[in-house]
């Protein structure tokens, strides 16, 4: 598979598995699961064929590794706008995270913090280069530096999901450095 298909596929996956999975007839479970047949079915029915080889190399090679197979089973790793509970425990974080973001936000955040705005959580990157790419996707960008282990202290939980994402409900502007 071309890395334009790859590509493709991996949006479409995305955008049913963690946004619109009812576009196409989907039922995500409690978890975000759903049954791969299901999945490849409804997206053949609905004009976008994937074989099952495409979808398992899109979950075995996607960068991010924004997808999760158990089982029969795929789910999105994290990011959903649709109710989903992904069971992740809590966890104790390292002493940072990072959050990548573009400057036009800076003023929001300065003065609200990191909110999940249309998703469950705030998504945070354990590492700086992670985040860097992630604002870098709308952009210039700015990457935040989070002080976790204060946040942690203070009793805010955090998560992590299967592919390295920490997850909190939200991070107040005291907990945020905006530069080195």
């Amino acid at each position: 598979m071309d890395e334009r298909r790859t590509i493709k596929v991996s949006k479409y996956l995305s955008k049913h598995l963690r946004h619109q999975p009812e576009r196409i007839g989907l039922t995500l479970d409690e978890g975000g699961w759903v049954e791969i047949a299901t999945l490849l079915a409804a997206a053949a029915a609905h004009g976008f064929r994937i074989t099952r080889a495409e979808l398992d190399q899109v979950v075995a090679t996607n960068d991010k590794r924004r997808f999760a197979i158990e089982g029969t089973r795929i789910r999105a790793s994290q990011g959903h706008t649709v109710s989903v509970d992904l069971g992740l425990p809590e966890a104790t974080p390292p002493a940072h995270l990072y959050h990548g973001t573009v400057p036009a936000a800076l003023d929001s955040i300065r003065a609200e913090g990191l909110r999940p705005m249309s998703r469950h959580a705030v998504h945070l990157s354990p590492d700086r280069e992670t985040a860097t790419r992630v604002g870098a996707r709308r952009g210039r960008h700015v990457v935040l530096t989070v002080d976790a282990a204060a946040m942690h202290r203070d009793g805010h939980t955090f998560r992590v999901s299967a592919n390295g994402v920490w997850l909190t409900d939200a991070v107040p502007p005291r907990y945020l450095r905006f530069r080195d």
